[in-house]
């Protein structure tokens, strides 16, 4: 979704414009612990309102158009020529097991053409529609770009298949061009990647062909515009289109060092996450992990507040609050007595749309290889629920008719999940652990399943194709429609548990009763020691009781 970049200085008191921001994580096949491609996308944006998409496979006549309507903003852009084959696709995965997410960067403002007919998330959908691979979704992205124009800012997309996984930057080439720079650079089996909303892409081999793929002026454009005097060797996209800033380091690149900062020691990076010291050395694309990563490590990853690092949301300063929140408020700049300060910008956050992993496998059917690992809120507070890529029925959950983002329902998983998350953020340590205990128990019966679902589903694929994929939609559905009830009953089970800011005992998981029939005396905790010790300091003797 689309960054501050250079909007960020008016991002602050009240300001207008709306920050959105995203964060992908990429994990190559040899890297896994189940030697799958797994990627991630957390979709941030505050007021988005978004389920789980489907456009299903279809054959198109000759000459049949395709609507062409912003992502963002739902607006009309135009018509383009429709494929004669379009591939079934649910959520940001198809029946192929491409997986498409992004992070917006912004980059130079004046490279935005205002006048392309194809917005950054209708180029995913329409990749994932008429692509088998990721390589051949890179060819469809960038020559529908090419041919029609791309009217969005500077673009990082991750763009995996079972066998491969590539990072993507795109930019257009300023109003009325119809055209765009990119490069594309594919990550090595064995390493991890991350993109978060500032451009990775530095220097890239140019003679390598296999692995690195690029527009053919993608030098010589920045040279005609004067941001590169250099050797082709040594150019770097990012430092020509998108130089990092303060904010690109310290709200964007951070992201990605506290991803890799969980599988290798990355102190010598920090200064330039921290993103104050100018000579601060840059980070890598991707690095090898000390251990291979399982999609439940992933999850975890994506539910990161840099705990047990120098950029930790917790109970280290007063901004969370009196039960420690690791999350603050927006904007991410604020002025206080004419000075400017910042609060974090962690991977997890309350602005998420929606959250997935993806996790792909080549050794298996393709309907069955292809996992989407979903949820309708921030990360951090859902449980993630498989959907499978064969999968033509959303449940209705992620799919609720009539309900968008000015209307609640129950049947509803985004509203029902922000409704819990809602409750549990202002009282973050009293109340988190019973979420997670809800969250962690559903994610473990879906992973103890998923071998038998899958086994039953590969048995039926073998005589019977159609009920193997009906098998699993019902699946997928059924869980989608338990985890929204289970979230209903921790609803209920919050407010009567931690009313009043008061505590109800339990025993054998039951609220306690006296022997008269009523409910237990309360406890009542009062302030975390840490927090009280916060507001003696800050309040001295006043409210010191006379010895």
């Amino acid at each position: 979704m689309k960054r501050f970049f250079s909007l960020l200085a008016i991002l602050l008191v009240g300001g207008t414009v709306v920050s959105q921001a995203c964060t992908n994580f990429i994990v190559g096949k040899k890297a896994s612990a189940d030697g799958s491609v797994i990627c991630s996308y957390n979709a941030d944006d505050y007021g988005m309102f978004i389920g789980l998409c489907h456009f299903p496979a279809a054959k198109h006549d000759k000459g049949a158009m395709r609507k062409i309507v912003n992502w963002d903003n739902h607006r009309y852009l135009g018509e383009i020529p429709e494929a004669a084959e379009t591939y079934n696709v649910i959520g940001n995965i198809n029946e192929y097991q491409v997986s498409i997410g992004e992070t917006t960067y912004g980059g130079r403002e004046e490279m935005v053409d205002t006048t392309g007919l194809i917005d950054y998330g209708s180029l995913i959908y329409l990749a994932l529609q008429r692509s088998r691979t990721a390589r051949e979704a890179i060819r469809v992205m960038t020559t529908l770009a090419q041919t029609y124009g791309y009217c969005s800012e500077g673009e990082t997309f991750t763009i995996c298949d079972p066998n491969e996984a590539w990072i993507m930057e795109m930019m257009g080439k300023g109003p009325g061009s119809k055209s765009v720079v990119w490069v594309a650079q594919r990550i090595p089996d064995d390493a991890i990647c991350a993109h978060a909303n500032q451009s990775r892409i530095g220097k890239f081999d140019m003679k390598d062909r296999q692995n690195v793929m690029f527009s053919k002026d993608v030098v010589a454009f920045a040279r005609k515009k004067g941001w590169y005097k250099g050797a082709d060797a040594d150019f770097s996209w990012k430092m020509a289109y998108a130089k990092p800033d303060f904010s690109g380091r310290r709200f964007c690149d951070a992201r990605v060092w506290a991803f890799f900062n969980h599988y290798q020691d990355m102190s010598r990076y920090l200064p330039w996450a921290l993103g104050k010291d100018p000579n601060a050395e840059d980070m890598p694309l991707w690095i090898v992990p000390s251990k291979k990563l399982s999609v439940q490590d992933v999850e975890a990853c994506m539910r990161d507040h840099y705990e047990n690092t120098p950029l930790a949301l917790d109970s280290t300063d007063i901004g969370g609050g009196v039960w420690q929140m690791p999350y603050r408020p927006t904007p991410l700049m604020y002025k206080v007595d004419g000075k400017k300060y910042f609060n974090e910008r962690p991977t997890s956050t309350q602005q998420t749309g929606f959250t997935y992993v993806a996790q792909l496998r080549s050794w298996l059917p393709r309907e069955i290889g292809g996992i989407l690992w979903f949820g309708n809120d921030d990360g951090n507070m859902v449980a993630y629920t498989p959907v499978y890529c064969g999968n033509t029925v959303q449940p209705e959950c992620y799919n609720t008719p009539g309900v968008d983002a000015l209307t609640f329902s129950e049947k509803n998983a985004y509203w029902v999940c922000n409704w819990v998350s809602n409750m549990v953020y202002p009282r973050y340590s009293q109340m988190f652990p019973s979420l997670a205990a809800v969250r962690d128990s559903l994610e473990a019966s879906y992973f103890m399943r998923q071998g038998e679902v899958e086994a039953h589903a590969a048995a039926l694929y073998r005589n019977d194709k159609a009920a193997a994929l009906a098998y699993l939609n019902d699946y997928s559905n059924t869980v989608a429609q338990q985890m929204l009830e289970r979230w209903k009953r921790l609803a209920v089970y919050l407010i009567v548990k931690f009313n009043d800011m008061a505590v109800k005992p339990e025993h054998n998981a039951h609220f306690t009763r006296t022997p008269e029939g009523i409910g237990s005396r309360v406890l009542r905790p009062g302030y975390p020691t840490a927090f009280a010790r916060k507001l003696v300091k800050e309040t001295g003797n006043k409210y010191q009781v006379p010895e």
